[in-house]
């Protein structure tokens, strides 16, 4: 695995090192001693995939409250989306920064998002699906979000959203939000 650091702190983009032959390739998605060796967190308790119908889908934006922060290893294991992520942690050099990446079943990318992040995703293709890596067992109270559109970060989203949740529509802004967000 090749593990690319991006312009938020914590915050790595893996690209997988495949070792191809007439068959095909094999390559590691997960190792928890690269993982650790580049001081990344290797134990992951809930592995979980997500699956959206049509393009222009979004998901987020997503975090767990602490003592829930979670981190998440989140790779598209069919179709494409537009993976974004943001900086909610307050003593951080990037906080209130967002970043997007491109993750499809063809570049084999994955995000290493660590705690103190919201995450979301716009399907970029119809028939998506996403494979997740967790560090911290879901816990539904600590469950929060921002809405996607909230123009304290202006997220510039590829395409115009053809569904969305309920509750990803009605998250609140950031600045109304509160966001005890101990990291």
């Amino acid at each position: 695995m090749k593990f690319h650091k991006t312009r938020l702190a914590g915050a790595f983009l893996i690209d997988l090192d495949p070792r191809h032959d007439h068959r095909g390739f094999f390559a590691r998605t997960f190792c928890a001693r690269e993982f650790a060796d580049h001081g990344l967190c290797s134990n992951f308790v809930q592995h979980s995939t997500s699956h959206s119908h049509l393009k222009g889908t979004l998901r987020g934006m997503h975090f767990q409250r602490a003592p829930h922060n979670e981190v998440k290893v989140v790779s598209c294991r069919k179709g494409a989306i537009w993976d974004v992520i943001i900086d909610l942690r307050p003593d951080s050099t990037t906080f209130r920064q967002w970043q997007g990446f491109e993750l499809s079943s063809g570049n084999r990318r994955q995000l290493y998002i660590p705690e103190g992040f919201a995450h979301g995703f716009q399907t970029l293709s119809d028939d998506t699906e996403l494979g997740y890596l967790i560090s911290t067992f879901y816990a539904p109270a600590s469950a929060a979000g921002l809405r996607y559109d909230d123009p304290a970060f202006g997220i510039d989203w590829p395409l115009p959203v053809t569904a969305i949740s309920e509750n990803d529509r009605t998250w609140p802004d950031f600045e109304k939000a509160l966001l005890p967000m101990s990291c």
